[in-house]
């Protein structure tokens, strides 16, 4: 009875199997029909997603679009600005200023500094130069701050995209090895399902027990059971990758089909002493701790020059028109020509002022005449010189010097972090060969295991568990090289990149 319903499942699968194909292919032939037209008509819409990735590919493009690369790029943009702001800092200012106002009742004529009262309209201009000449050499250090920001800019992007390459490939690699197992679990299958037949004929013709055949196919549905497994963990590992790749279409995202060799182990022959000493000259981590000193060097120097008077330089022109009239007195009265306005104290002696007649009006001189002759320069020197300020020159240069140490410190580290680093990637790649090498070894001698387990089976000698046992022995052994082989390809990289050798260099 089991072995009726296992020949209906199986046939029923079949057919179920061979029925979803027949409609997958139904379509994908109306998507492809369905593209064809959309080119045609160039009506936009959704295409499937047929590129391979290549891990160059895979690579290239993470470092085009990826959001951390793009601010560091930022970055360096704006330590070029930093430094256009440095040398602006040794160049003089110019500025230039106008007003124009209405003015009614009592206000001073701009013209004779004289308060009248009338409605009059005026106007001002100038023009203002200042240079720096001095001020403790702060202007040079700056520039020379900005030159050292600029290059640690450059070294933060190329540490970002080591980061993000190493990140891609090792992402790359998961998948490459997710699909290795997968295709080791269905080969194995394939062998299972084959003796399962064989079994099962065995079975019939009364040469071997029930059991056996039982225990061949619980073995086939574990089987299974880790190939449905394998296959999400390939769809997982292809989602991450996608998603790193900023990627939206990242369900038909698939990478290249393409057999990755095992790569030599030169690094490996490389004394540890030459891989550490090109790692400090090749690696961005001890290069951007030196960058973090130089700066805060000069930051000190800076500060130090606020104890320092500053030396400016100004030149000034400016001028000035109004448009209310001038008013000239008229002749002296003839009949009556002075006009008393007060006495002189102790001798009451009387005090006179010639008497005018009207006042006569004079329109005022053209824009451009007043402008001519009101105008007037000025220019000097100033100097500035600190006395007291509440401590806060003295202060930043303490603090200045806190950071010289800090970033003294962390250069240290950076060194110690990667020399340890070197020395753990080193170790971590010559114990990887190793473990690959033996994982070598471990899966001829469990396929010799497994033949001869499989030959003493076919002729009775053995039963189903023990052959499963060592069925499954190989299948642990083929998984372990697949792994130790990926873990070492990706191990040496890291290697490689210590070494200095830039990801896009590195081949696969």
């Amino acid at each position: 009875m089991f072995e009726e319903i296992n020949l209906c499942s199986t046939g029923f699968l079949k057919i179920f199997v061979t029925t979803s194909i027949n409609y997958i292919h139904i379509g994908i032939m109306r998507i492809k029909i369905l593209t064809l037209f959309i080119a045609v008509f160039g009506v936009l819409g959704t295409q499937a997603q047929e590129k391979k990735w290549t891990l160059r590919e895979c690579v290239e493009h993470a470092l085009e679009n990826n959001i951390t690369i793009k601010q560091s790029a930022l970055d360096i943009e704006a330590a070029d600005i930093g430094k256009s702001d440095a040398i602006g800092n040794f160049l003089p200012t110019l500025n230039a200023s106008g007003s124009n106002f209405w003015s009614s009742g009592l206000s001073p004529d701009p013209i004779t500094g004289t308060n009248r009262t009338l409605t009059f309209r005026s106007s001002s201009y100038r023009i203002d130069v200042g240079v720096t000449l001095f001020n403790g050499l702060r202007n040079i250090r700056q520039f020379q701050r900005a030159k050292l920001n600029q290059l640690l800019s450059q070294y933060n992007l190329g540490k970002s995209k080591d980061d993000i390459a190493l990140f891609v490939a090792n992402s790359y690699l998961q998948v490459l090895l997710n699909r290795e197992s997968l295709k080791v679990i269905e080969k194995q299958h394939e062998i299972t399902l084959e003796q399962l037949t064989r079994t099962k004929d065995l079975v019939d013709a009364g040469v071997l027990p029930q059991g056996d055949l039982l225990e061949i196919e619980a073995t086939s549905a574990d089987e299974l059971t880790r190939i449905v497994q394998a296959e999400n963990a390939v769809q997982i590992s292809l989602i991450g990758l996608a998603q790193t790749l900023l990627i939206k279409n990242y369900e038909e995202f698939d990478i290249a089909e393409q057999e990755y060799l095992v790569p030599g182990a030169e690094m490996l022959s490389q004394p540890i002493d030459q891989v550490i000493a090109k790692a400090r000259e090749a690696r961005y981590e001890v290069q951007i701790a030196e960058q973090n000193k130089l700066i805060a060097e000069k930051d000190l120097q800076i500060s130090r020059g606020a104890y320092y008077p500053t030396l400016s330089g100004g030149f000034n022109y400016n001028t000035r028109e109004s448009g209310a009239s001038a008013f000239v007195p008229g002749s002296i009265d003839p009949d009556n020509p002075t006009r008393p306005i007060g006495f002189v104290e102790g001798t009451n002696e009387v005090v006179v002022t010639p008497r005018f007649l009207n006042d006569q009006e004079i329109s005022p001189d053209s824009f451009v005449k007043q402008l001519y002759t009101n105008d007037g320069i000025s220019y000097g020197l100033s100097v500035s010189v600190p006395v007291f300020n509440g401590f806060s020159a003295k202060n930043n240069v303490k603090r200045s010097k806190i950071n010289v140490e800090r970033a003294e410190f962390q250069l240290e580290q950076a060194e110690l972090d990667l020399d340890s680093n070197v020395y753990q990637a080193y170790l971590d790649a010559k114990g990887a060969a190793e473990a690959y090498e033996a994982a070598l070894v471990s899966v001829k001698a469990q396929e010799r295991a497994y033949e001869y387990a499989k030959d003493r089976y076919d002729v009775g000698l053995t039963n189903a568990f023990d052959f499963s046992q060592s069925k499954f022995r190989l299948e642990n052994a083929q998984s372990q090289e697949v792994q130790n082989k990926f873990d070492y390809i990706f191990k040496l990289k890291v290697l490689e990149l210590y070494f200095g050798i830039k990801i896009a260099d590195i081949k696969l």
